[in-house]
């Protein structure tokens, strides 16, 4: 038990976006759940350093493909913790398939990673929430390309683009519970690009934003911040994109 605040962040095993936004809301004082999936090694060492730093931090195990298992997340960290004051739904899977390729495991996989779980610890987290007197915060992470999708990524993208509904679905019915129970999500453009791609294709992803560049986890990791720390939005999706939501690219 600690008296910091609880901040579960799902995929936050590995050095990208989710263990970005992690470490910044440790720099807000919050106490962490870190999920992970399979980097085991990679998460008990980030716990590891935010321990060494003062900061409670505990991984937890779970396949979010595995509803079953998204539900046992949240009752293993309530369990652990007593509490979850955040709830920053990072965890996600991004694999190309041409739409002749697409089959119904991908789709129910993809489906529950993204949207599913998101529901599931929406309402588990969310509800719990609603019984605190201090309310709490989701925050979702989606996708800027369900509004101009592109292709290859069906499966992918058709889970994402439910995450804006759970979003708004959510806000109202937890905070018709608790107003001080409140969910926004934001809609990330070009963040870290994958390893594998290759200097030209992110030199055409950089011209492919109004700023001319590809942005950084630690971006979304201050968006995510500054939807804590504003007590008067809810149910909003932002787009964190360099403006590539409203730009066609030259």
């Amino acid at each position: 038990m600690t008296d910091k605040p609880i901040a579960l962040v799902t995929g936050a095993g590995r050095r990208r976006v989710g263990q970005a936004v992690a470490r910044h809301l440790a720099q807000q004082g919050y106490a962490l759940a870190i999920h992970y999936r399979t980097a085991r090694q990679e998460a008990e060492q980030f716990c590891h350093e935010c321990q060494l730093g003062g900061i409670p931090a505990t991984a937890f195990a779970a396949d979010l493909a595995d509803l079953g298992q998204t539900e046992r997340l949240a009752k293993a960290v309530f369990d652990h913790f007593g509490r979850i004051d955040v709830l920053v739904h990072c965890a996600s899977r991004w694999q190309a398939c041409a739409l002749e390729h697409l089959t119904a495991e991908a789709i129910v996989g993809d489906w529950n990673i993204h949207a599913g779980s998101a529901l599931l610890l929406g309402k588990h987290v969310g509800l719990a929430m609603t019984r605190q007197a201090q309310g709490g915060c989701i925050v979702f992470l989606g996708d800027w390309a369900i509004v101009r999708p592109y292709r290859d990524y069906p499966s992918y993208l058709a889970s994402k683009g439910a995450i804006p509904t759970i979003t708004r679905l959510l806000a109202v019915e937890l905070g018709t519970r608790h107003p001080k129970v409140r969910v926004n999500a934001i809609l990330p453009g070009p963040v870290l690009p994958p390893e594998e791609m290759t200097q030209e294709q992110i030199h055409q992803l950089e011209k492919s934003t109004l700023v001319g560049r590809v942005g950084s986890a630690d971006e979304v990791a201050q968006a995510v911040v500054f939807f804590l720390t504003n007590a008067f939005l809810t149910g909003v999706c932002l787009p964190l994109d360099g403006g590539r939501t409203i730009y066609a690219g030259a």
